[in-house]
């Protein structure tokens, strides 16, 4: 890659690359910064016809232009800034020229950071996250519903269409989030995403500095943030690094020729995540694996590029700053270079030191999902600088424990080895653990609909290690048919729209069974946020018997005990067996009933059903 690298130290920069043609300034990205970030430089893009052959000049205290990069497009240029610790917030005037004459201005702002976003707090095991697809929870403004130049229209018959969702819809439903007991709200993403069709999932982003209009605006999306900010609650972005949508706005003229992987040879990744683990993989498997598309709407960006590989670094740094967010989530972890994403994690975090990262690593293996996490002693040397991840092979052995017939190795004792795995990482409490999510069938499906099951596996979720995140709508036990698409498993949230018939905002129209799953997450949600030995407390399990696992998590002063029995009788469990954690503790309170427990000398539990009881300390 040609590039012009010229290092200045005065105030004034007046740089001459040629004098072709006049420069019209489409887009300057970042569209602004901040002063006092922990790292005091920052790269622009700017965008323009023949804006690569103009002079720059910036007059502004405390600013120093470092240098200017060129492609192989005369269409962008590459501006590298340098802040000084004392550089005022205000607005600087960019100037292009052509043989000493003043083509193009641009007014750029530097804001004043706000006061302790340094040190802001990211979700963490005291919380209990709430997944939510925006475009199917409510719509709060139908006046966007259908945007000119958009071609993908509301269709709520079509279940990939656009159905009207929206960020008004959510700041709506600030107070039932809070009322639930739902602490950080992780949203699909809600950048733009100007696709021909089935745009609504997020996935495929068409602008990375724009909330989709459909959604709102970026004022909005800021708007509902500090909503939640004002109930006590996070929020937490769903971050694209591997791919752009086939209609972002660069795939017409992009920065330069190695912008996307296999272009315009289009291949597909192979989705052998295994190769970044791999000591046996050939060249040939790693690079389909991180070059290849993840399908043909979806170009892959290449983090190789040094310019792109700032830019996805300093867009998510901009979405932090600006809309007060407490939390990312990485969609696609493993297919993005490795080492671009290490080094994105490392900025972040310099940046944010106590924000917390989950990476979507969908494997049933440990080992395989182990590697990426922070502080892990990979044998290759890999540092991957990652705070947490999806918890994939805990949802799938507990998946398999509750559907299971109980005999040697089958059954409860998936789910306690699958935790017994947990040496195999960092910091294994840090794992973001669920039942179910957007990419897959519902739990309540999985569990054949069998609201036992389905409570045992809620229960679990909730009280076991990690962070709990909840799909939308499990709460009101939403359904699909079995062998239903991703349509179907995002189906609009009852009472987000106003001819639904039934509501989970008010009650109206809930089934009896519906009415009582929802109580029973409110109970379990609310308790659980007073409850710190389910927060930080320890963990200690005993391996199942006779269709029955026990777990405790306690600190010094609190002790919970949880029963999980799938037998379809009364089962009176012996409580001699856990002696070396209850001591001579015999009172408790079961949390689900409120009715006192007698530990000593057995507990009863009922047929296929969760205890959890919180113990007396003595």
């Amino acid at each position: 890659m040609k590039y012009l690298q010229i290092i200045i130290t005065g105030l004034l920069i007046s740089v001459l690359l040629s004098s072709n043609g006049n420069a019209q300034i489409t887009r300057v990205e970042p569209p602004f910064w901040w002063t006092s970030m922990k790292n005091n430089q920052l790269q622009l893009m700017v965008y323009g016809d023949g804006v690569a052959e103009k002079s720059v000049s910036i007059r502004y205290p405390g600013l120093i232009v470092s240098a200017l990069h060129q492609t192989n497009n005369r269409n962008y240029l590459f501006i590298d800034l340098e802040l000084s610790p004392d550089v005022e917030p205000g607005n600087f005037t960019i100037e292009f020229s052509r043989n000493n004459k003043i083509t193009d201005q641009y007014v750029y702002t530097l804001k004043e950071r706000e006061k302790h976003s340094h040190d802001r707090r990211g979700f963490d095991n005291s919380d209990v996250i709430y997944l939510v697809m925006p475009d199917r929870y409510a719509n709060g403004n139908p006046e966007n519903d259908n945007i000119p130049g958009m071609p993908d229209r509301l269709n709520r018959k079509d279940p990939y269409g656009r159905h009207g969702g929206d960020l008004a819809g959510l700041s709506a439903n600030v107070d039932y989030f809070e009322r639930m007991g739902f602490t950080a709200i992780w949203l699909n993403p809600v950048l733009e995403n100007n696709q021909k069709e089935q745009s609504y999932h997020g996935y495929a982003v068409t602008d990375f500095y724009s909330v989709d209009p459909r959604l709102g605006t970026n004022d909005d999306y800021k708007l509902f943030s500090n909503q939640l900010n004002l109930k006590g609650m996070k929020l937490i972005k769903d971050v694209i690094l591997n791919h752009c949508g086939s209609e972002h706005w660069w795939m017409k003229d992009m920065p330069s020729h190695d912008w996307i992987n296999f272009y315009p040879e289009i291949r597909i990744t192979n989705h052998r995540r295994t190769v970044n683990q791999d000591p046996y993989a050939s060249e040939y498997d790693r690079t389909l694996m991180t070059d290849g598309w993840f399908v043909p709407q979806m170009p892959d960006m290449n983090q190789r590029n040094p310019f792109l590989a700032e830019y996805l670094i300093q867009n998510t740094i901009w979405w932090i700053e600006f809309a007060g967010l407490s939390g990312l989530r990485v969609d696609t972890y493993p297919y993005p270079d490795k080492n671009f994403m290490a080094d994105w994690n490392r900025r972040i975090l310099v940046e944010y030191p106590g924000i917390n990262i989950v990476g979507e690593e969908w494997s049933p293996n440990p080992a395989i999902v182990s590697y990426w996490q922070k502080n892990q002693s990979n044998r290759d040397g890999y540092q991957p600088n990652l705070p947490s991840l999806m918890d994939f092979p805990l949802q799938i052995a507990l998946k398999e424990s509750l559907l299971e017939k109980e005999e040697w190795e089958r059954g409860l004792h998936k789910l306690h080895e699958s935790l017994s795995n947990d040496f195999l990482y960092p910091d294994p409490f840090n794992l973001v653990i669920f039942a179910d999510n957007h990419d897959m069938s519902r739990f309540y499906v999985q569990m054949n609909n069998d609201i036992n099951l389905y409570k045992l596996g809620i229960v679990y979720i909730l009280t076991t290690r990690g962070i709990p995140q909840i799909y939308y709508g499990s709460e009101v036990l939403m359904n699909h048919r079995k062998n239903d698409g991703h349509g179907n498993i995002r189906k609009e949230f009852p009472g987000g729209w106003p001819d639904h018939r039934k509501s989970a905002f008010s009650g109206q129209g809930l089934t009896n069974n519906e009415i009582q799953t929802q109580e029973f997450f409110a109970k379990l949600l609310n308790w659980r946020k007073e409850s710190p030995q389910i927060h930080s407390g320890r963990l200690m399990h005993f391996a199942p018997e006779d269709g029955v696992y026990v777990f405790f998590r306690y600190n010094s002063e609190r002790m919970t005990m949880v029963v999980l029995n799938k037998n379809k009788k009364h089962t009176i469990i012996d409580t001699k067996r856990f002696k070396e954690i209850l001591q001579d503790n015999v009172r408790g309170v079961d949390v689900i009933t409120g009715r006192s427990i007698h530990l000593k000398p057995g507990v009863s539990i009922s047929p296929m059903s969760p205890m959890i009881i919180d113990i007396q300390l003595d």
